[in-house]
């Protein structure tokens, strides 16, 4: 596997190439306690992300959600723990809270605290960032080794994503419940525009804890987002998360942000990395890297209720099941698209939704769906690329947010919300 960091002013140069190579596709896509250490560790580097924190928008977005105070009331909750284990639960409990808040946020409960609409993913991701960069640079007097730090990253990481709240009753235990799961992920190309946000975490967010009405009977969906980056999916992220989950499902979808002004239901899911750089600036091309190997498949296969959701008069914006894949035919060493799906023996060059995380999200979840043997609908869906009001599309000059861009994204959600809705009646 290729693994290159990007440098940023490349980023629209990859998106290029990879557009070119899938030109005859569909429109491209917008993808145990720890013992004490004898010493403490460095303090590790801020990540890119972490970097672009200081910037004048996500200070602004923090402000105006007032998600600003998030950062500095962890860092006083960091300086009462005296111990590992008491620093763990700190972690774990305002990784928590800041996701809780963001949810009641979203869902209209409490204060706004800010002149965002409520609707709105960034603040919660830049939030989680600057207590990311706080836990990287803390320096308890107990001695923090470098293992025990990034295993107290990766704790805040799950619980400020909602990765590790998901929970449904066991199979039988609520009569007439359906249990659906669904994820999201972070903003994404920041480089080329800071003010980015994704309706599939503003979904995420509106959606989580709620209940659907269907015409046989209710529905509760419990959400997450995951990171847009290779590396966290190459370590298991996903599978992490969604194992327990899927197992108690009825139904599940990942979703992201797609191609403008269409909504796609992604039929096939290929074992292919593009390259495209991530959120850390890093490209991965190759295999998608999975537990045992040798019993991966090229191909997995939506089993959402892809016929009644396109059937449906789900919105505003239109919605088609997506069979286009790119391939190398077996026997052969180029791509081609097929627009009616792979061809037997094929090797993945490009799932319907790309190369990119969200074609990855998509097959990890229906792999995991097939080796755990689980006969739930689920699969992928892109949302339409969440755009700007008309005089607001210049990064250089633009506002954080518009009526315009408000409105598109809450009608996004509105119509995630009914297409969940059909597909938990049709299945």
């Amino acid at each position: 596997m290729s693994r290159i960091r990007v440098r940023p002013e490349l980023l629209g140069l990859v998106l290029l190439t990879t557009t070119a190579l899938t030109l005859t596709a569909p429109p491209p896509l917008a993808a145990a306690q720890q013992p004490p250490a004898a010493q403490p560790a460095a303090t590790a580097a801020f990540t890119v992300e972490e970097q672009r924190l200081d910037r004048a928008v996500p200070q602004e977005i923090l402000r105006r959600s007032g998600f600003d105070a998030v950062a500095p009331d962890f860092v006083r909750s960091l300086r009462g723990a005296d111990s590992y284990a008491e620093a763990e639960r700190t972690v774990v409990r305002s990784g928590a809270r800041l996701w809780q808040r963001a949810v009641d946020r979203a869902q209209g409960r409490g204060p706004a605290r800010g002149d965002l609409s409520r609707d709105d993913d960034r603040p919660l991701y830049w939030a989680r960032l600057a207590l990311t960069r706080e836990l990287r640079q803390w320096q308890p007097e107990f001695g923090l080794s470098e293992s025990g730090r990034t295993a107290l990253l990766g704790k805040l990481e799950r619980s400020s994503r909602g990765q590790d709240s998901m929970d449904f009753p066991a199979r039988g235990a609520v009569k007439g419940v359906k249990r659906i799961v669904l994820t999201g992920f972070d903003p994404f190309t920041l480089d080329r525009d800071i003010r980015i946000s994704n309706p599939s975490g503003a979904t995420a967010l509106a959606l989580d804890g709620t209940v659907v009405r269907t015409a046989g009977g209710p529905a509760r969906i419990e959400a997450a987002v995951f990171p847009v980056r290779w590396g966290d999916f190459a370590d298991g992220t996903v599978e992490r998360a969604l194992r327990g989950p899927l197992s108690r499902a009825d139904l599940f979808t990942t979703v992201s942000q797609g191609r403008v002004g269409r909504i796609d239901v992604e039929r096939f899911n290929g074992a292919w990395r593009g390259g495209f750089g991530d959120n850390e600036n890093v490209s991965e091309t190759g295999l998608v890297p999975v537990t045992d190997p040798a019993s991966q498949p090229q191909w997995t296969t939506t089993s959402l209720p892809y016929r009644s959701i396109v059937a449906a008069d789900t919105g505003r914006f239109p919605v088609y099941d997506n069979t286009s894949v790119t391939e190398i035919p077996a026997g052969g060493t180029a791509p081609v698209v097929r627009p009616d799906g792979p061809t037997p023996g094929s090797a993945a060059r490009a799932g319907g939704g790309g190369d990119y995380l969200s074609n990855e999200i998509a097959y990890r979840a229906t792999l995991l769906r097939d080796r755990l043997g689980l006969d739930v609908p689920g699969g992928h869906v892109h949302t339409p690329v969440l755009q700007f009001g008309a005089g607001n599309t210049d990064p250089a000059t633009g506002a954080v947010t518009d009526p315009e861009f408000v409105q598109n994204r809450l009608d996004i959600i509105a119509q995630l919300r009914t297409i969940i809705t059909v597909a938990a009646e049709a299945s």
